[in-house]
């Protein structure tokens, strides 16, 4: 089993900048992939970021060049830092893991994005 941890969701203004937390914890050794969707209300859940035990990152169209995901190994948690935040990145963002058995996913955080 893999425990994903969320942080960092909450408000903020058009331009502005947050950054989410991710801890993982349980069998961490097993995960190949790990990083971020999203899921805006009546709209399917679209990749984030992600990035392999490689180290090969790869970003949803939307987000290159704002968003920038990076990882803390000794306290296995993944940051999601995200700028130039647009009306449009309101949503639930979910932190997700890939292990060769099962996909784990995050409880969620809020991310919206209002003057």
């Amino acid at each position: 089993q893999v425990q994903l941890v969320e942080s960092g969701g909450g408000l903020v203004q058009p331009g502005g900048s947050l950054r989410l937390s991710c801890s993982a914890s349980g069998l961490i050794f097993s995960i190949n992939r790990m990083g971020w969707y999203r899921q805006a209300p009546g709209k399917q859940r679209d990749l984030v970021a992600i990035v392999t035990r490689g180290g090969r990152t790869v970003y949803g169209d939307s987000m290159k060049g704002r968003f920038t995901l990076s990882s803390d190994d000794s306290k296995n948690t993944t940051y999601l830092q995200m700028t130039s935040l647009k009306s449009e990145d309101t949503a639930v963002y979910y932190c997700y893991a890939e292990t060769p058995f099962r996909p784990y996913w995050g409880q969620g955080t809020q991310v919206t994005v209002s003057s």
